[in-house]
Formats: structure tokens, C-alpha cells, sequence
């Protein structure tokens, strides 16, 4: 990955689930994703639920419940936080401009686009109900039979 920083979750199998990733790669463009998720089960589990709409059906929730709003709203302060204190002051080619944006890249914490990047965020920082939920509601996020990287 372009702006790898460090492994931050491991799957029940000790392999890297969730890595953390500078805001900007080495040649200065914007890398938006502050955690990502890497284990190919877990993305192909979270893609399915994208595929049935689930990014629309969750941003909807999210604008209605006010505990889903107040979780993504205090995570996305969080998200920018974190990202300026990785850049440590640096800027790339926006200037700074994407240090401002929320999880994921959104620009706006109630129009998720990403629920990989959600899923992620809450494996990374246990706390964020919005993205707890998101995995609860998701089939088995890592296969029972081992691990599916080896």
C-alpha cells in the first residue's frame, strides 16, 4: 500500500485485518483512507452488504437515529484529528485540503461513503457505535474454518 503506516488489527489469526495509512503517500497526493481494511474475507463480507444498498440504508440511519448521527459525527472529529497529527504539518499536493475529510474521504459525516473504510475505523477504535453496528449486523467478518490468507 502506497502510505502504509503500521498493522493497528489482526483477524483471530494474528494476520493484518486493518492497517493504518498516512495522509498523504510519499509523492504527495492525498490518501483519504485513514484505516483500511486488508483481510480479503472481511472485505469481500463487507462488499456484499454495499451491493445491497447498504451504504444508502446506513447513511439513512445515521441521519435519523440521533446516537448513529452523534457516533459518526464524533468519529469523523476524530478521523481529522488523527489525520493532522500524522501529517505532522506536512501538506501534499491539495495543500491540506483533504485533512478536513471525514472517514473514508466524505466530505459530509452523514453521506458514508464507504463501509469498509466504517468497519475499519470501529476495529481500529472500539468505541464507535456506528461502525459496531455496521459489524454486527455483517455475516461472520472472519471465516471460522482459518484463516483465508494462507
Amino acid at each position: 500500500m502506497r502510505a502504509f503506516l503500521r498493522v493497528v488489527f489482526r483477524c483471530p489469526y494474528g494476520r493484518p485485518a486493518v492497517t493504518e495509512q498516512a495522509p498523504y503517500a510519499a509523492d504527495g497526493s492525498p490518501f483519504p483512507t485513514t484505516y483500511y481494511l486488508t483481510c480479503p474475507h472481511a472485505v469481500a463480507v463487507v462488499s456484499r452488504l454495499e451491493a445491497a444498498r447498504g451504504v444508502e440504508r446506513w447513511s439513512a440511519l445515521a441521519a435519523a437515529d440521533g446516537t448513529l448521527r452523534a457516533s459518526v459525527e464524533r468519529a469523523t472529529g476524530q478521523q481529522r484529528e488523527l489525520r493532522r497529527e500524522l501529517a505532522a504539518g506536512h501538506v501534499g499536493r491539495d495543500e491540506g485540503a483533504s485533512l478536513e475529510l471525514g472517514i473514508g474521504g466524505s466530505s459530509s459525516p452523514l453521506r458514508l461513503k464507504c463501509l469498509h473504510a466504517h468497519v475499519a475505523f470501529a476495529l481500529a477504535r472500539p468505541g464507535y457505535v456506528l461502525g459496531e453496528r455496521i459489524v454486527a449486523e455483517l455475516e461472520q467478518l472472519f471465516p471460522e474454518e482459518g484463516c483465508c490468507s494462507l
